[in-house]
């Protein structure tokens, strides 16, 4: 009997996976930005803007956030280009599926069960995409592929005119989205075409069908209905009525069809704009209802007085359709390819909660002062008018820690001197799968994982005597992992305490060093790795025998005794 084979997306190097560390946030209060002034109640000041690797940054973010982002939006590079011109075709979209599907793994654990990602993407790439987030979401979950209308102009120069994009739409459980997703105000269009021809007391309506197709009708939608003038009427061929004899009968009584001016004509069922004033989402996205590339060129060139900050923004218009349809005031929005900072300045004029990430300077030169004016009230552009939006609000700027460890002068792993107590303590439990809370009373709590389960982290050598008094003060009822510099005695004496030395308990848990696993050719081939080699031990710190008490001490020199 042969094995049982599955429907997938294969390319090279799809098996080999990233071991992320899990970095924890550097806050930059530089460049983090609060109103002076409240502008109303319902302000967000703790979003948060992080500037360094988005993969890197999605693992940081994972810890806290997993299971409560309601909607991600991303608009990733679509294809990777003239960087890949030196590799044959294979190889380029091995690597660009490879890199995505990375941080889509992150980001759908990141989703609520009512969540949605939606993803920008061009002709070159949704194809591939589609499949692969068909193995990653579940095809069950696609939601839409929405074609939208980035550009009116006409290109003369191409084979074809190349004048729309592709939004992916994926649920995290769709049957959750779809009974949460919200339908779409009625434009002004849509809303002209309702009349009221006979003075219905309720207002405006239109009329639609009062038939359906006669594939999966039950006898009871197949009958001579008689208008109230005594006009006899049968379904066309191939249709059926809409409702059943009775439900017609009580329709009629109630006003709700309509027989045309003169009571002869086809029955048809009155809609009023009243209940219609919201409408169902359409897959077709047109310029003139969301935006183009161009009109969010010129609303970035208007913001800074004429200078390029950015070459390809997405219009504000588009992204507000995405939170309107998929999130509500105070639910938390996600962008990991931030670029110009349009999803996080539309989160914010919508009142959402955003996390955002981008690796390059424009982080701080174009998204930074481009957010600072829109909480001040200074960005006129965009949908500022149809939100109402006067200002407020504020975000916090962080950068990924550097790497937990480091090599020494003699190619030896240590612990950076980069953190202090505090950020080593909180790297260590953000290792450890532990929540960072410090308590100020116990000086041996720094994390904890259940109401009874914390850790202590201290850069000391502890000998027996020392895990012997903390045993006895954590107690029978609850348990600590010790993370220390070493040890000395039998620490598995003590039902109640874990030890482990660092950095060697960490070693082989994750990758380290490596700041950079972006969307960047010279950088994937630099550090990808080959299907069958195992990395190399690193070396461990060594450093003279000594005595030292078990209480967080100074940071970190070489290592401790083994």
């Amino acid at each position: 009997m042969t094995a049982k084979t599955k429907l997938e997306l294969t390319w090279i190097g799809k098996n080999q996976r990233q071991k992320l560390e899990p970095r924890i946030l550097f806050e930059d209060s530089t460049r983090s930005y609060h109103a002076t002034k409240r502008f109303g109640a319902h302000d967000i000041s703790d979003n948060v803007l992080i500037q360094g690797d988005n993969l890197l940054a999605l693992k940081a973010l994972e810890q806290a956030y997993t299971g409560k982002v309601r909607c991600i939006y991303i608009d990733p590079p679509y294809n990777t280009g003239s960087a890949f011109e030196q590799y044959d075709d294979g190889i380029e979209h091995s690597l660009w599926l490879s890199l995505l599907r990375e941080r889509l793994e992150l980001l759908r654990a990141l989703l609520r069960p009512d969540g949605s990602i939606w993803i920008s993407i061009d002709d070159n790439e949704a194809h591939y995409l589609k499949v692969l987030c068909d193995e990653i979401f579940g095809r069950a979950n696609f939601v839409a592929n929405i074609v939208w209308e980035k550009r009116t102009s006409r290109e003369n120069r191409r084979v074809f005119s190349f004048n729309h994009d592709h939004i992916l739409v994926f649920a995290r459980e769709k049957s959750r989205f779809e009974e949460t997703r919200n339908s779409l105000a009625a434009s002004a269009d849509l809303l002209a075409r309702y009349k009221n021809p006979d003075n219905d007391p309720r207002g405006p309506w239109q009329s639609i069908s009062a038939t359906a197709q006669a594939g999966h009708a039950t006898a009871s939608q197949f009958y001579e209905l008689v208008a109230p003038n005594g006009r006899r009427h049968q379904p066309p061929e191939g249709r059926c009525w809409l409702y059943t004899e009775r439900r017609m009968q009580e329709e009629i009584h109630a006003r709700n069809i309509w027989f045309g001016k003169d009571g002869n004509g086809v029955p048809r069922i009155k809609k009023f704009a009243e209940g219609e004033a919201r409408v169902t989402p359409e897959t077709l996205w047109r310029a003139d209802e969301v935006g183009t590339n161009d009109e969010a060129k010129k609303h970035l060139l208007a913001l800074f007085d004429g200078e390029n900050r950015f070459d390809t923004p997405k219009p504000e218009a588009l992204v507000a359709r995405v939170l309107e349809i998929a999130t509500n005031p105070g639910d938390v929005v996600l962008d990991s390819f931030l670029g110009s900072g349009t999803t996080a300045a539309v989160a914010t004029k919508m009142r959402r909660r955003w996390l955002a990430v981008e690796i390059g300077d424009h982080a701080s030169s174009c998204v930074v002062p481009r957010l600072r004016k829109v909480i001040d009230g200074e960005d006129p552009g965009g949908v500022t008018e149809a939100t109402g939006w006067h200002g407020g609000g504020g975000f916090r700027f962080y950068r990924l820690a550097p790497s937990l460890l480091e090599k020494d002068k003699w190619d030896n792993w240590v612990v950076s001197k980069k953190y202090n107590a505090a950020q080593l303590a909180e790297a260590v439990c953000k290792l450890h799968g532990f929540r960072y809370e410090p308590s100020p009373t116990i000086f041996w709590q720094h994390g904890r994982s259940t109401e009874s389960d914390f850790l202590y982290v201290s850069t000391q050598t502890f000998l027996h005597e020392h895990l012997a008094t903390l045993s006895a003060e954590v107690g029978t009822k609850r348990s600590l992992l010790v993370v220390c510099a070493a040890y000395r005695g039998k620490p598995d004496a003590f039902d109640n305490l874990t030890v482990k030395k660092i950095p060697a308990s960490v070693l082989a848990s994750c990758e380290w060093g490596r700041d950079d696993y972006s969307l960047n050719v010279a950088n994937v081939m630099r550090h990808e790795p080959t299907a069958t080699a195992e990395p190399a031990a690193p070396k461990l710190a060594r450093a003279p025998r000594g005595k030292a008490p078990p209480s967080q001490g100074s940071l970190f020199g070489g290592g401790g005794a083994k």
